[in-house]
């Protein structure tokens, strides 16, 4: 019995130092939001300096509010250092600070992923829940029966729908057969002298498909995919050849608040020894958004950060832009926020903006043309990035609010660490 009582304080002080050592400490920090009000914000912060190597305990990451802790999703990349990923969920104020924690602990609450991608009728389809968000086409689709092969095509997002099921995207009008949802082909380009086409398919000049899965995530935070596009000159010598490769990196933030919110990049490369010339044009390339049916200038409406409307809208340059229209969602009305990227090409960038008179009712189509007045060279052995964040809305935005959602996208909160809790 003795040897019994003699073992039993270093046996609970042991217990003690296990339990002390399953909820260590290993990086504390502070999110300030600066001069704008965030909502449901996504972050990212490097852990490299971070001591994760353990087989027993889990990183695990809390807000910090006083006394309460609460657990946050997060989702980490490895792909070049280990990064995490987070969401600054809900309303936090301009100049107001939260306070987080990374923890090491034995059995960390886990989060499911929110949104799903499942392949299916030959697209990428991608939900929150039981409500569809958008479908990305891998599988060409063909034109109406009687109309030109030309128009068959890959790679575009559609339906892309509101968080209440309003489809907001169109493909194949028949006053523009090659329009497909949300895309982004070239039109003007030069191959030497030699024009090539990749916007107006019926030219039969060129085209863009799909041409593989490179990868596919779905976490609590975020759900996408990366992917290759190919654009096909058809008139290369040899037969059809790719005039350029580009990779399509979309992903989906898994944000509490009723509105979807996705990140939009391409990267371009050309396999050319003498590159390709993306000449100045009103159309081509960035990102452009044939709008549902529905709509036209009497029941939709287009707002710039510049503060142009539709009638003057065409040919200027903007951070964002507001594209939104009457719907059967509960308010009447459902919308789209288009955002650019500061590092973009032209930044605040053109844009190409159809007239009131479009098609006689006013048809509604909107795109960021990065070449709209300048000529762009890509180069062989160089990678060209655009990258835009869109909100998919019902109800009205504000002007206010598209600010802070754009201030989110390109300039963050900033990250504050206390180097009293980092692991040399």
């Amino acid at each position: 019995m003795k040897k019994h009582f003699r073992r039993a304080p270093y046996f609970l002080f042991a217990i003690l130092l296990y339990l002390n050592v399953s909820a260590q400490d290993l990086l504390k920090f502070e999110v300030q939001s600066g001069n704008f009000d965030r909502t449901d914000c996504p972050l990212s912060l490097s852990i490299d300096q971070m001591n994760c190597n353990t087989d027993s305990l889990k990183l695990a990451l809390f807000e910090v509010k006083g006394k309460t802790e609460t657990a946050v999703p997060f989702q980490m990349e490895t792909a070049s250092g280990a990064k995490v990923w987070f969401i600054l969920s809900g309303q936090t104020l301009k100049n107001t600070k939260r306070t987080f924690v990374f923890r090491k602990m034995l059995n960390p609450q886990t989060f499911k992923p929110g949104i799903s991608v499942v392949k299916k009728d030959g697209a990428l389809n991608l939900k929150s829940g039981d409500k569809p968000i958008f479908s990305y086409q891998i599988e060409t689709v063909n034109p109406p029966k009687g109309v030109s092969p030309f128009y068959k095509r890959s790679a575009f997002i559609h339906p892309v729908y509101s968080p209440e099921g309003e489809i907001l995207t169109r493909i194949q009008a028949p006053d523009h057969y090659h329009h497909y949802g949300i895309w982004n082909p070239w039109t003007l380009t030069f191959i030497g002298k030699r024009e090539v086409d990749f916007w107006n398919l019926m030219k039969g000049e060129g085209t863009v498909r799909f041409a593989g899965l490179i990868s596919q995530v779905e976490g609590p935070v975020y759900t996408g995919f990366k992917s290759l596009q190919e654009h096909i000159d058809f008139g290369a010598s040899g037969g059809d050849a790719v005039a350029m490769n580009e990779l399509f990196d979309v992903r989906v933030w898994n944000i509490a608040n009723q509105r979807y919110l996705f990140d939009y990049m391409s990267t371009l490369n050309t396999p050319l020894d003498s590159g390709i010339l993306l000449a100045a044009y009103r159309y081509g390339g960035g990102i452009g958004y044939r709008a549902t049916e529905k709509w036209n200038k009497d029941n939709s409406s287009v707002l710039t950060s510049e503060g142009k409307n539709r009638k003057n809208a065409d040919g200027s340059n903007a951070r964002w832009c507001i594209i939104e229209g009457e719907s059967a969602s509960k308010e009447g009305r459902s919308g789209i926020l288009f955002m650019s990227f500061p590092a973009n090409r032209m930044h605040p960038e053109p844009m190409r903006v159809w007239p009131e008179d479009q098609n006689g009712r006013g048809d509604v189509y909107f795109e960021f043309c990065p070449i709209r007045h300048k000529d762009w060279k890509i180069e062989k052995g160089n990678d060209y990035t655009l990258k835009y964040r869109l909100v998919v809305f019902d109800g009205k935005m504000t002007p206010e609010e598209a600010e802070n959602y754009w201030q989110a996208f390109a300039n963050p909160p900033l990250i504050v660490i206390d180097n009293r809790t980092t692991k040399k």
